[in-house]
């Protein structure tokens, strides 16, 4: 049984293959494939659109959902994540899809189930499908992405938005810029700067990463519009330029991006979300259908 772990589980070819499937989803049809198919989904983290696509997308292919409602689960009583793992897989479903607060998570789950795991984030590792849209979206926007670079701006030493698209991205052909205050920034062999204006106008691409509060042991900002006065994108920097905006969401409104260009036809984050269900139509079609 193959997994999605991260994004170099699959080869470029493969890649390509979920795009071709993900172009015919798009028009937003049902392909009823998956029909006696069981996906169960294990959320230990907060999600609107990760969960929401997942779900959707399974539907789509006419596959049953099951969300494990963790809350009242047996790891509240004290039971193993793995062990939760195994007595779900022995209920033969085919997937299972995984988002932990902890790195690491789903690849040790996979360890132990004979259904198919589906990483949907894990802590500030990787996002797998995450960066399987946002390439798409480059893709149906641009065609060949090869050559393009794209300035990643924002909290990105946590982010594992930003770690699977380094890995892709860099893949197909693109430079990959980190825009990002010193403590914000990985220890990399990438081209790093602390200042926007210093690549605004050689990159065709910018995504805006959100701040992670969350993930911070202390205080980074006195506050976030401490932070945007130096990492917000605004109309101000982009100007005419004719640059693309990404964002994983969600997004910090005049934080990440300002509200007019949240509004511009160069803002691609809504077209991400529709993305999202396509590319995890094709991904849930790999992974239980063509496998």
């Amino acid at each position: 049984m193959q997994h999605l772990i991260r994004t170099d589980d699959f080869s470029i070819k493969e890649i390509e293959e979920i795009f071709k499937d993900a172009r015919q989803y798009s028009d937003g049809k049902f392909y009823r494939i998956l029909q006696d198919k069981i996906i169960i989904t294990l959320f230990f983290e907060n999600s609107t659109r990760t969960r929401s696509s997942f779900e959707i997308a399974a539907k789509r292919l006419g596959a049953e959902m099951v969300h494990l409602d963790l809350s009242k689960s047996s790891t509240k009583k004290g039971e193993t994540l793995v062990d939760t793992a195994m007595n779900l897989d022995v209920m033969n479903p085919h997937a299972i899809v995984v988002r932990h607060q902890n790195s690491g998570v789903p690849k040790i789950l996979s360890k132990h189930t004979k259904a198919s795991i589906i990483n949907a984030g894990d802590g500030a590792h990787s996002h797998p499908t995450q960066a399987l849209l946002d390439l798409f979206t480059l893709k149906e926007h641009f065609g060949d992405v090869n050559g393009l670079k794209i300035a990643i701006v924002g909290d990105i030493k946590n982010s594992r938005v930003a770690n699977s698209n380094i890995e892709l991205l860099s893949r197909f052909g693109m430079e990959v810029i980190l825009v990002a205050p010193p403590h914000f920034l990985p220890k990399t062999k990438l081209r790093t700067t602390h200042f926007l204006d210093e690549i605004v106008d050689e990159v065709d691409v910018i995504m805006s990463l959100r701040t992670q509060t969350e993930r911070h042991s202390s205080q980074s900002y006195a506050s976030l519009k401490d932070y945007a006065s130096d990492f917000c994108i605004t109309k101000e920097l982009i100007g005419d330029r004719d640059i693309v905006l990404l964002h994983p969401g969600p997004v910090h409104r005049n934080i990440d991006i300002c509200d007019a260009l949240l509004a511009d036809d160069r803002c691609k984050v809504l077209q991400q979300v529709t993305n999202g269900v396509s590319i995890r139509m094709a991904v849930l079609k790999k992974l239980i259908y063509d496998f």
